[in-house]
């Protein structure tokens, strides 16, 4: 790949598979986001869905759409992101892992589940961009999860986008499906994250269990939240904010850009 100035890393909060089609704020805010970045020479999409013991790069040639939900509208089951994947950026990108220590595994037969299609259906919708998927660690920690992004930062300087798609505030349990007022608990927690990025307070924010508020209400598992670390690491530094908005009462779609 050729040597380009670094692309940012980004944090998108991919919601409900409804965004795929809905009309909202967060929808029409990654309609946008796509052309306001330079053109990617390929991506690579850590996904609150693909979860791992170890570090994984799925290296799929042509990684099938994983629609990984249930009881939704049919059309969303219709849909497709026929995005190539990269094969060779996979094997490049588990390399550095390796070289920074990590157990690495590359995943052939990996597809993209709808933590990578949703957002990227809308930021790229010619789907003509190769895609590698990055599983999160549900048994590791911020820390892990840091490190994690931070070995791939060398490849943004080769024109690949780095994006971390998880849930900013992410309760499933907690949803209000009219989507009334935002609880205060959800609030104070997005508050406090967003204060800690904006500042670059990496070490407060690795240990969100123990200082921000209401913690494990607003993600009674971390999984949604372990993509923020991995474009955080990626992208080094603070955190930009690049979007704010709420659906279904506490269901946080914040977003924010790292290294740019």
């Amino acid at each position: 790949m050729h040597a380009s100035p670094a692309m940012p890393a980004l944090f998108v909060s991919h919601g409900a598979p409804t965004l795929a089609l809905d009309d909202s704020p967060a929808g029409r805010f990654l309609d946008a986001l796509g052309g306001e970045l330079p053109r990617p020479t390929a991506l690579i999409v850590a996904s609150a869905h693909f979860g791992a013991r170890q570090a994984t790069v799925g290296a799929h040639a042509q990684p099938p759409t994983v629609h990984d939900f249930h009881g939704f509208p049919p059309p969303l089951y219709a849909l497709r992101y026929p995005a190539p994947g990269a094969p060779t950026l996979a094997a490049h990108a588990a390399d550095l892992l390796r070289a920074a220590g990590f157990d690495t595994r590359i995943d052939a037969h990996a597809g993209i589940d709808h933590g990578v299609w949703v957002p990227l259906r809308r930021m790229y919708p010619d789907a003509e961009i190769p895609v590698v998927p990055l599983a999160v660690n549900p048994g590791a920690d911020a820390a892990w999860h840091f490190r994690l992004g931070a070995a791939l930062a060398p490849l943004r300087r080769e024109g690949v986008l780095v994006i971390g798609s998880g849930g900013f505030v992410h309760n499933l349990h907690a949803l209000d499906w009219h989507g009334r007022a935002t609880p205060r608990w959800a609030g104070a927690f997005a508050d406090w994250l967003d204060a800690r990025l904006l500042a670059g307070d990496r070490a407060a924010a690795q240990d969100w269990l123990h200082q921000a508020p209401q913690p494990l209400q607003a993600h009674p598992t971390p999984e949604h939240l372990w993509p923020l670390f991995v474009a955080w690491g990626a992208g080094g530094g603070a955190a930009r904010a690049l979007h704010r908005s709420w659906e279904f009462g506490s269901l946080a779609m914040h977003a924010y850009a790292f290294g740019d």
